[in-house]
């Protein structure tokens, strides 16, 4: 009897290499060539039209990859079959991720409901169209709902009405954008590798305790990787692309702080100074700042937090590692 053709593996050589280092690489074979895609599923499919947001990972002409947010109200996002995410959003060029979202490019996204904890991942290709673009299905898989803060949303205005106040850039982040970082329990990151196949961009979700993330006095910020599904998609392509995207949301003013920068993976406890819970660290320097007050039509507000996040350490110590939404 033939043996059935089984897909090809998923992941691209950053990815194995990890995958292997922490000898998982053939359990990771096995669950990657099901679970990883090349459609929608009819779960997912029913899933993105329920979303009031998308988080979305591009890269800009100069190569720097950003990672933004984006509100609509529920069904901006639709499936109409299972080749295709279709996404109704018009151009925000206050975004700096939009110089990525040309026709033809390579994209990014993560669907995530703050309010059940359900994400699901998805890259491809974007193709526009009046009035937003089509995003054509390269990978396709669901996430576990660990380290998601669960939070109910609401809209403060139309979602095609932009914020009235203009973008500040720099090189660098202090003042508000500062406290936001070392007080969050929650961003997003973008990376991306270039392959033979062609260019492959992700975007993830981070998660833990108010002040997981730790602010360096050189600028550098070192973020810890807890325990999850081993895929290592952020990680991966990092081994491979040092170009990261971050962006971190004040979810009650809806305030968004975006940056692209270097990235560079540390498999020791910085400084000798264990993160309970984390299982390697990563560091990222920021080279483009970009602070957008009032981006986000929707502002969040704090129900429950995660018990996986709860369960993890943060720079700050004990005492503060909830102060920000308790």
């Amino acid at each position: 009897m033939d043996s059935p053709i089984l897909p090809p593996s998923p992941w691209h050589p950053g990815e194995i290499a990890l995958q292997a280092r922490y000898g998982v690489d053939a359990r990771m074979d096995e669950i990657g060539r099901r679970v990883v895609r090349d459609h929608l599923i009819d779960q997912h499919r029913e899933f993105y039209p329920l979303l009031p947001m998308v988080v979305l990972g591009a890269v800009d002409p100069g190569g720097d990859v950003w990672a933004t947010l984006r509100a609509g109200l529920p069904g901006f996002l639709q499936a109409p079959d299972s080749e295709r995410l279709s996404v109704e959003l018009e151009r925000e060029f206050a975004d700096p991720a939009e110089t990525g979202m040309d026709d033809g490019a390579s994209l990014a996204l993560l669907g995530i409901d703050l309010g059940t904890r359900r994400r699901n991942r998805l890259n491809g290709t974007l193709h526009r169209h009046t009035g937003g673009f089509d995003l054509s299905v390269q990978q396709s898989f669901g996430n576990c709902p660990k380290y998601i803060q669960l939070r109910q949303v609401r809209f403060v205005r139309e979602p095609e009405k932009p914020s009235a106040v203009p973008p500040r850039e720099s090189s660098t982040f202090e003042g508000a954008a500062l406290a936001l970082v070392r007080q969050a329990d929650t961003f997003f990151v973008a990376t991306y590798a270039d392959l033979p196949g062609g260019r492959q961009v992700d975007v993830s979700h981070r998660g833990g305790r108010s002040g997981f993330v730790h602010v360096g006095d050189d600028g550098w910020l070192t973020i810890p990787d807890f325990v999850g599904n081993r895929f290592f998609n952020t990680l991966g392509n990092i081994a491979i692309n040092p170009r990261a995207g971050l962006v971190f949301v004040d979810f009650s003013t809806g305030n968004l702080l975006q940056m692209t920068g270097d990235a560079e993976l540390l498999f020791d406890h910085p400084e000798g100074r264990p993160l309970e819970g984390a299982e390697r660290y990563w560091r990222f320097r920021p080279r483009r700042v970009v602070w957008r007050a009032d981006a986000l039509p929707i502002r969040y507000e704090l129900e429950e937090w995660s018990p996986f996040a709860l369960a993890t350490g943060s720079w700050q110590g004990e005492d503060t590692a909830v102060q920000s939404e308790a």
